[in-house]
């Protein structure tokens, strides 16, 4: 298999990997408020997330920017209880906007995912200097695994709402209720109780340069992290 083709393939496994459902209940939260034929509202909404992930996902991955991987997975698990609870609050016909706050919530919360998303990508990476290739590829990889979750909750919404004949209302609720329940059990484990528990990268913004804040416990790094 090519490089591209195992980048790939390894954004697809990532996003829907099942052992580490993150990535697919943020996605399912996003999108429960559709159904097929909202697909157009779909549409702006991923697009927004795709956004947001792909800056912040080329942004660490070239080194222009780090963040604690600790503070990285805590905040992953509150977009999803923030996403799931505004489920819950969603007025059934609100009132027309030029840019919705869900579309809003996706790209913002999509540059969160994005640190996550390229944990994996700068292991995989190593000391490689030329990235650009391998970075197309896996985030391709996550959109096409992304629209695969879009596809199964569309689907999964049509089975309920429309051949179960259950309340679209009562099922946006008891779904968003279930992930915002799982979620606070994330966030919640996910605490950063320690400033020196790990090692963990620190964030920079160095306009191309990135400048390394590691917080390390051995003689070559004494320096103790920002926060």
């Amino acid at each position: 298999m090519s490089d591209f083709g195992l980048f790939f393939q390894t954004g697809v496994e990532h996003i829907t990997d099942l052992n580490g459902i993150d990535h697919i209940l943020f996605v399912t939260a996003l999108c429960l408020r559709y159904v097929s034929s909202d697909w157009k509202k779909l549409l702006i909404l991923i697009t927004a997330f795709t956004i947001g992930h792909s800056i912040t996902l080329a942004l660490s991955t070239l080194n222009i920017i780090w963040f604690s991987r600790d503070w990285t997975e805590f905040l992953i698990a509150t977009t999803i209880v923030i996403t799931a609870l505004s489920n819950l609050f969603a007025k059934e016909k609100a009132p027309p906007s030029r840019v919705s706050f869900l579309y809003m919530l996706a790209l913002v919360f999509g540059l969160i995912h994005g640190l996550g998303f390229s944990s994996l990508l700068k292991s995989m990476l190593g000391r490689d200097e030329s990235i650009v290739t391998e970075l197309l590829a896996f985030n391709l990889g996550l959109e096409a695994g992304q629209l695969c979750i879009v596809v199964i909750i569309l689907l999964l919404s049509f089975i309920f709402i429309r051949v179960l004949h259950i309340e679209k209302r009562a099922f946006l609720i008891f779904v968003s209720g279930g992930i915002t329940a799982l979620a606070l059990q994330m966030m919640i484990a996910r605490i950063p109780v320690s400033k020196d528990q790990h090692s963990n990268e620190k964030t920079v913004f160095t306009g191309g340069h990135g400048l390394t804040g590691l917080c390390c416990t051995g003689p070559e790094h004494p320096k103790q992290p920002w926060f």
